[in-house]
This record gives C-alpha cells, sequence and structure tokens, in this order.
C-alpha cells in the first residue's frame, strides 16, 4: 500500500546551509525544522530527505562522514520529537579525480533518481507527495518524479527552473503548513 510522502532537501531546509559541512558541530537545525517535520510525521507523512553531497566527490570528506551527520541530525531531531524516514544523498561530482564519483549519475538533483529510489523503497505515492528545497535543482528534481514542489525562498539569484513550483514560502514551517492545507487529489481507478 502507496503512502505520501515529503521530501526534504537538507542544507537550507532543516538546517543551516554552511557550504560544504566538514563538522558536525556545523550542524544547526532551522529554528522550525523539527517542530514542522513533527507535524508531518503527525500528519502520516513519511518524511525523507534527499540532498546532493558532492563534497565526497570533491574529496572534501568520505561518505562516512556524510552518514554520521545524518545519525547526528536525527538525534537532534529525535529529541525534539521529529523522526527522518530516510536519508538518500547523492556523493557524485562530475570533475571528481576518483573514478567512483566522477560520474554522470541520475541521482544527482535536478535529476529524480533518489527520489524514485526512496518512493520504491518505502512504497510512497510519489502523485501524493511533495518536494520541498531552498534551490531550482530541488523543485526540478520533484517535478521529474511526479511530486508537488515547495520552494522555500531564500532571496537565491538562480537560473530559471524547467518547472514553476506549487507554491513559495519563506520556511520548512510555511512548507508544512501549506502541505496540511493542500491534501492530494483523489486518484481515479481506471
Amino acid at each position: 500500500m502507496s503512502r505520501p510522502a515529503v521530501f526534504l532537501d537538507r542544507d537550507g531546509t532543516i538546517i543551516e546551509d554552511v557550504g560544504f559541512l566538514r563538522a558536525l558541530s556545523q550542524i544547526d537545525l532551522l529554528p522550525w525544522s523539527a517542530d514542522a517535520i513533527r507535524q508531518l510525521n503527525d500528519a502520516g507523512f513519511a518524511v525523507v530527505v534527499i540532498t546532493n553531497q558532492s563534497g565526497v566527490g570533491r574529496g572534501y570528506y568520505d561518505e562516512a562522514h556524510v552518514q554520521a551527520t545524518h545519525a547526528a541530525l536525527d538525534t537532534k531531531l529525535n529529541a525534539a520529537g521529529a523522526r527522518i524516514e530516510g536519508y538518500y544523498y547523492c556523493p557524485h561530482y562530475p570533475g571528481s579525480v576518483d573514478p567512483r564519483y566522477g560520474i554522470e549519475c541520475d541521482c544527482r538533483k535536478p535529476r529524480p533518481g533518489l527520489i524514485l529510489e526512496a518512493a520504491s523503497r518505502h512504497g510512497i505515492d510519489l502523485a501524493a507527495s511533495f518536494m520541498v528545497g531552498d534551490r531550482w535543482r530541488d523543485i526540478d528534481a520533484g517535478a521529474a518524479a511526479g511530486c508537488r514542489t515547495i520552494l522555500i525562498d531564500h532571496g537565491y539569484q538562480e537560473r530559471a527552473p524547467e518547472h514553476a513550483p506549487d507554491a513559495v514560502v519563506r520556511s520548512l514551517a510555511a512548507a508544512a503548513d501549506w502541505i496540511l492545507s493542500h491534501p492530494a487529489p483523489p486518484t481515479s481507478s481506471d
């Protein structure tokens, strides 16, 4: 049985965006993150993190560091009664000298590979789901996967998106409010 999910970008959406997060001490939850995630959990959404982590491919840190970051983030969120069902990250960087990471992949946003993988593993109904992020690549990945999308607008000057978001908000709290007031339309059974 499939269920809805809220896919969240990590940096700039749940935690402060510090560029390349190289130390666990840099993890700083945005003030509304835990409450917003808890609201989504309570409403029955699977909450899943989808994040590009090209710092691995660039040699800034390894995959164990990314996993430790997610474990530390889980500890902070769990202490506030919020939970993330899964973390999916892309370690690739096309310019990497490491052949494991220097590839063009389907998992690096704006491609939808991580969302599709998470949906398959967790039994997620993509048409009833949302992708929330602070960059256009998040919006394009969500749209390509068949989700509704919400842009957290931090005023970045980026390229025009291929897909317009369904909503533009200022925080994850506002995104959660929007999601909870805009349930998915019923699926037709043909």
